[in-house]
């Protein structure tokens, strides 16, 4: 504590160094969790879009509504006119875009807005999907399965960005950390001496340094955290709400686990950094 209060500018610029660095893979961090949140979100959507050929007829309509009701895991069919679809489009974004607001209702397909079981499963839900497409009413199926695919390889990229990214900030924090303790072990180098003239071994010389190390990787962590909360939340605050609605998902912050698991990262490198450049004393 001693050594933290009378270099405090010297550990406070490290700090800062390390807070910029773990920030950065806080933020990769963020993304991959609401990525994955909302690959999970739309993976189990529990809805179809059953799109329907301009010539269908009302009798064949129905009957496909009927019938779909009679199939298990299909809990509800709501039957969108052309001109329902062009209201739920937004009525307000039409007359907003010239080009948009002249597109008439037959612009719009009328479909059967399905609502799928949670249980059932993908192959199934393929097999009800290959079924209906051969309906000589039915024009196409959407079952959004394909922006689910995009989302899950957006994933795996932010995983593996956020890999690559651990790898930048291990070596930034054994370089902040090792550089600010190979210099603190200079300006307490008459105090060192005096210590093994003493008798102190050099485990007990290391300690006080990998102590100051393991604090400032846990600080460094800890102050990325606090910094991307602060930034989230205030982020989050001027998200339009009708943003949030689209895309079906709340931003979320960090899971307490990872947030957690952040800090306990920074301080283990930071011990093992001090560790690595105090471990010979020979020299002082």
């Amino acid at each position: 504590m001693r050594g933290l209060l009378r270099e405090w500018r010297l550990h406070a610029l490290s700090i800062c160094s390390l807070v910029v660095a773990f920030a950065c893979l806080g933020a990769a961090l963020l993304a991959v969790v609401n990525l994955d949140v909302l690959e999970q979100r739309w993976a189990h959507a529990g809805r179809a879009s059953v799109y329907l050929k301009d010539n269908a007829n009302q009798r064949d309509i129905e009957a496909l509504h009927d019938a779909l009701l009679q199939v298990p895991h299909i809990v509800g069919v709501r039957y969108v006119s052309s001109a329902e679809a062009r209201v739920e489009f937004g009525q307000r974004e039409l007359e907003n875009h010239g080009e948009l607001a002249g597109l008439p209702v037959d612009a719009f397909p009328s479909s059967l807005e399905i609502d799928i079981a949670q249980d059932l499963t993908d192959a199934d839900l393929a097999d009800i999907v290959a079924k209906m497409r051969e309906l000589p009413s039915v024009d196409d199926v959407e079952t959004y399965r394909t922006w689910t695919d995009r989302l899950a390889k957006l994933v795996r990229g932010g995983v593996m960005a956020s890999a690559l990214l651990t790898i930048v900030v291990l070596g930034a924090v054994f370089a902040v950390v090792g550089s600010t303790m190979r210099l603190a072990l200079q300006r307490r180098r008459t105090e060192v001496e005096v210590l093994r003239l003493v008798g102190a071994t050099d485990d007990f010389v290391r300690k006080p340094f990998v102590l100051e190390g393991t604090f400032e990787g846990g600080a460094g962590a800890l102050g990325a955290v606090g910094l991307l909360a602060a930034l989230f939340f205030l982020v989050r605050g001027h998200v339009d709400a009708e943003l949030a609605g689209l895309v079906g998902i709340e931003p979320t912050f960090l899971p307490w686990f990872v947030a957690l698991g952040m800090v306990a990262l920074g301080a283990m490198l930071g011990a093992v950094a001090a560790l690595l450049s105090v471990r010979t004393l020979g020299s002082v």
